[in-house]
């Protein structure tokens, strides 16, 4: 954002320029849980973003633990306070962790995202997946809601965020949930690829 004003005040910009503001509003995944902040997804998809000359700046609002109730709860307020053109929504994965109801998390996902669209902003689904250990019926309601509602309400969705590292040792953490610095970029190209139609 200070290179976009300082390029503009010296006159190497059009006044015209402006940068996008994009809001990521996560959990742990994007928060950089047990990591350095510096190496996780959020930050190596800003850093592409200035490398292929994007005026946009991402602003992380994402909480470790946050479930789609806490989301819901304070998701006016990041929007109110940033006024993101384009808003990253990664929750649900501690929803379903918890044993929570696959149906409230579908209803709070919606209002985050109607609310969002209210403001003028775009929304990119990340859906996320849970372990094998809560059983394949719980585990399908679970991920089917990304889908459905990325259909519902004709959002673009990102297929489970971390499906080239989740299964892959190397690249998760001792708890076997968070990706480590290693997965970081491989997550970060994933996203791109999504977010680049959805650019000014």
């Amino acid at each position: 954002m200070y290179k976009v004003v300082l390029a503009i005040f010296i006159g190497l910009l059009p006044i015209t320029t402006f940068a996008q503001s994009i809001l990521v509003f996560g959990d742990s995944i994007s928060a950089g849980y047990g990591i350095e902040v510096q190496q996780g997804w959020v930050v190596l998809l800003q850093k592409k973003l200035a490398e292929q000359r994007y005026q946009s700046v991402i602003h992380n609002e994402s909480i470790s633990g946050e479930t789609t109730a806490g989301g819901l709860a304070r998701i006016d307020n990041a929007i109110n306070r940033l006024k993101p053109d384009l808003v990253l929504l990664e929750l649900g994965a501690n929803d379903g962790l918890r044993g929570l109801s696959p149906q409230e998390m579908h209803k709070n996902l919606t209002d985050m995202v109607l609310r969002a669209q209210k403001s003028g902003a775009k929304v990119l689904l990340l859906s996320m997946k849970i372990p094998p250990n809560y059983g394949s019926r719980y585990i399908e309601m679970f991920y089917s809601i990304y889908p459905q509602l990325a259909k519902e309400l004709n959002i673009p969705y990102v297929p489970f965020m971390l499906e080239d590292v989740a299964l892959k040792p190397e690249m998760m953490q001792a708890d076997g949930l968070h990706p480590n610095a290693l997965a970081q970029p491989i997550i970060a190209e994933k996203i791109w690829h999504y977010l680049v139609p959805l650019l000014k």
